[in-house]
């Protein structure tokens, strides 16, 4: 593909940027559009993935048939079959007349399943069967169907890690890559930032009729240097809000900083690591384990630099013996036993008052090697998971997609917690 069809397609779909990563999924993107093949596209939030979906349909000889977007996640899982392939009068309660699913009304078309990650194993098994021969059944039917229709699957999830965990199946992993698509993450875009964010001052000084903002070069830099965990959106948000609420239209590095979150301050957010094409990702429960041993790291390593300091000589030993609460106090942790655990190939140090006064020194200090892991009921997992739950729906009203928002899950996962952890 020449330089010129590559600023056709940028132009034709609106996607804006000249980064290598970039142009390189646009540029498979084409020369697997006109095949039948599946194609998994994979990249963060928010980093524009149903734009190559959308490059992938309306480049392919299906491009005069329908094009659907799904947000699996979307679903929930009771009523996602149904979705999708459809279900006959009386199948299940509710179901007062036949419906045709979304595989039956596209075919000729394509549908692009968006985080296809959170679609429930019994689902899974049905749509391999769609992508092997064509075939799907109804839900309370028995007939089967046909139906002509490319697929094109999303995920910001590593489904490789999701296989390993029984999570996702082998073949249907195997069946949807056929054609790996990665979408590159803003932060490793470069310049683009720059590009983006004139083209959506301009449109958001279009929309408001006010002038456009523009970045002074020390705003610019402070802009490129910020990693954008939230990509294209996040930007885009950051640009209307300037245009918005910003008198005056030339923006420096101090103004900026105030639209942008301190990095660090805000709370932990589900983030791949960037390790040469592999990509992590993190549970609700492994967000929850990590903050809690984060936690006791940084108590270990305060309570070790105590022990450093005084083994030194840089505290004085006179003020310990005049004020053993404080000091007591200060190596103690209230939930947890006075043996405390190693996290991390971290060690870990405890004081306690010795049994015989001497004259020189009112404690002794113990090396803990030997350490023996304590669960604590008070910070179960499941007790803390199933109260913010809670809380999130009396808050929201119980309605469960505006507590699934504030809980920054999906609403199909809420709706299996709710039923895991029986809540009314």
């Amino acid at each position: 593909m020449d330089n010129s069809d590559l600023l056709s397609i940028k132009q034709r779909f609106g996607i804006i940027g000249n980064s290598p990563k970039l142009n390189y999924a646009i540029q498979v993107a084409a020369q697997v559009a006109p095949t039948d093949m599946s194609v998994l596209i994979t990249g963060e939030s928010g980093s524009g993935k149903e734009s190559f979906s959308k490059i992938i349909h309306q480049l392919s000889p299906k491009k005069h048939g329908k094009f659907i977007a799904i947000n699996c996640g979307a679903i929930p899982e009771g009523t996602i079959d149904s979705e999708l392939f459809g279900h006959e009068k009386g199948s299940f309660t509710g179901a007062y007349d036949a419906r045709k699913g979304y595989f039956e009304v596209t075919s000729g078309g394509t549908i692009f399943l968006d985080e296809i990650g959170e679609m429930p194993t019994s689902t899974q098994a049905r749509l391999l069967r769609v992508l092997e021969n064509g075939e799907f059944i109804k839900v309370g039917s028995s007939k089967v169907l046909k139906t002509d229709v490319r697929v094109v699957a999303a995920t910001n999830v590593n489904l490789i890690d999701a296989v390993e965990k029984g999570k996702f199946r082998e073949d249907l992993y195997y069946r949807l890559s056929t054609v790996p698509i990665f979408v590159p993450p803003l932060r490793e875009r470069g310049q683009d930032i720059d590009l983006l964010f004139r083209k959506f001052a301009s449109d958001f000084a279009e929309k408001y009729r006010v002038e456009s903002i523009k970045l002074m070069e020390d705003a610019k830099e402070a802009l490129l240097r910020y990693r954008f965990p939230g990509n294209i959106r996040q930007l885009k948000n950051l640009v209307e809000q300037m245009s918005a609420l910003e008198m005056n239209r030339l923006i420096s590095a101090e103004t900026l900083l105030k639209y942008i979150p301190q990095q660090g301050a805000s709370l932990p957010a589900l983030y791949r690591g960037e390790q040469a094409g592999a990509q992590e990702s993190l549970s609700e429960r492994d967000l929850l384990y990590k903050v809690l041993f984060d936690m006791k790291k940084d108590m270990n390593d305060l309570k070790k630099l105590v022990h450093e300091m005084i083994e030194n000589g840089q505290v004085d030993k006179d003020i310990l013996n005049e004020n053993p609460e404080l000091f007591q106090n200060l190596h103690s942790t209230p939930s947890l036993p006075k043996a405390i655990e190693r996290n991390n190939s971290n060690e870990a140090f405890f004081v306690r008052p010795d049994s015989e006064e001497s004259e020189e020194d009112n404690f002794e200090y113990e090396n803990v090697h030997d350490i023996t892991h304590v669960e604590d009921e008070s910070l179960s997992i499941e007790d803390k998971e199933k109260e913010l739950i809670k809380k999130a729906l009396t808050k929201n009203n119980n309605k469960r997609k505006y507590a699934a928002q504030d809980l920054g899950i999906s609403e199909r996962t809420l709706y299996r917690k709710i039923k895991q952890y029986e809540i009314q």
